[in-house]
């Protein structure tokens, strides 16, 4: 493996102290569902259903809201956006506090104003790579993502279980405070220094088309089928009594994606980020074979996570390529979307498959799913972009 090109990304002015900072910045968010749902069933006693129903409301929240936030970046700055984290830090210190139905109003209001810590790092992180450096340096950035969603559940965890939910919705609270606060004292640049943001700014339906419109399909159906993923595995431990091994499979894909994007980064030609999609969804569908034995499934989900970062490098890339610089906030704040309802979508899509006919169904379908989108991507892919990014 050729690490040249990482070595090279890493030497840049500025690059490891923002790639260490978002990494830190981005585990509280991912504690978030857990601790959540452990304070709902286990705190207020209401059960999973009712944890469900504000995770759901969060990521509405969420998904309506990251396009919002991004927008707000392009037309008043960073630092406006990340006074709105005072919002968010007051939310989750005062969650212990709430009764269920107020907690789950606050919850879709608290995603509307959430700080997209994300989106933040990836446009920071294209003002500071030139464009033929930056397939490498996207490459590291989503194998930083799988590193917070490997810390971030198991500490949420962690604290609620050694002290209470309370303090550990606080501490989610007083992380997400400190590190905006570190974030408005750096105020990272946004826009490379070769890309022109004055004058006249292009509209949106100018610049959402074609490669922008296909960028965000990827993701969309890269979650969809990730999180089908996770639903079938979780299931199939669950029926053959083996739940405990659950933090094991989890830590096999997290690797396999981390493995795969150092591989993706390193190279020169690569596909694009449909057919990565395409590739991902088809190892899929034959995950089931692996149903009802650890060893199994761990070997089967090895081929399709190593696709996972490689896929949504992809379309961060293409993002950065296609869409303005001048609306760069808005077009990572729709892929934080696209994310967001992808899981959305893609859980009971997959819930629904396992509960008729096991888990192997729920990987086949999660698969095919994922194979429908990845062709209504190839689609889009084909048209031409009409503005340039640096308008």
């Amino acid at each position: 493996m050729n690490l040249a090109p990482f070595k090279s990304v890493l030497a840049l002015p500025g690059v490891r102290p923002l790639m260490l900072l978002m990494l830190f910045a981005r585990i509280p968010p991912t504690a978030a569902g857990v601790t959540v749902t452990l304070h709902v069933v286990t705190t207020l006693d209401k059960g999973y259903a009712a944890a469900g129903t504000v995770g759901f409301a969060t990521m509405i929240g969420l998904g309506l809201g990251s396009p919002l936030m991004g927008r707000l970046v392009d037309r008043k700055g960073l630092r406006f956006v990340l006074a709105l984290s005072l919002l968010e830090g007051v939310f989750w210190v005062t969650a212990p506090l709430m009764d269920y139905y107020l907690l789950l109003v606050l919850a879709f209001a608290n995603g509307l104003v959430a700080v997209p810590m994300m989106s933040i790092g990836r446009q920071a992180l294209t003002a500071l790579i030139p464009e033929p450096q930056r397939r490498p340096a996207f490459s590291l950035d989503s194998i930083s993502v799988e590193l917070s969603f490997m810390v971030g559940p198991a500490a949420g965890v962690l604290i609620a279980t050694k002290f209470s939910t309370g303090t550990a919705l606080i501490s989610i609270g007083v992380a997400i405070l400190a590190a905006s606060a570190v974030l408005f004292v750096v105020n990272p640049a946004l826009v490379h220094e070769d890309e022109v943001v004055d004058g006249p700014q292009p509209r949106v339906t100018e610049w959402l088309r074609g490669p922008v419109i296909a960028a965000l399909i990827i993701p969309f159906g890269a979650t969809m089928t990730l999180s089908g993923m996770e639903i079938a595995s979780i299931a199939s431990l669950e029926r053959a009594g083996e739940q405990s091994w659950l933090g094991l499979i989890f830590v096999v894909m997290c690797a396999a994606s981390a493995l795969g994007g150092l591989v993706y980064g390193s190279l020169k030609r690569v596909p694009g980020g449909v057919v990565l999609l395409a590739g991902m969804a088809l190892l899929e569908i034959p995950v089931g074979l692996g149903d009802g034995s650890v060893a199994l499934l761990a070997v089967a989900l090895v081929p399709m996570n190593l696709l996972c970062a490689p896929t949504i490098a992809a379309s961060t890339e293409l993002i950065s390529k296609h869409a303005p610089a001048s609306a760069r906030g808005l077009a990572l704040g729709l892929q934080g979307s696209a994310f967001t309802f992808g899981v959305a979508a893609g859980q009971p899509l997959t819930g629904l498959a396992v509960d008729h006919s096991g888990p192997p169904l729920g990987f086949a379908v999660a698969g095919l799913a994922g194979l429908t989108i990845a062709g209504l991507g190839w689609v889009f892919s084909r048209q031409r972009q009409a503005v340039s990014v640096t308008s």
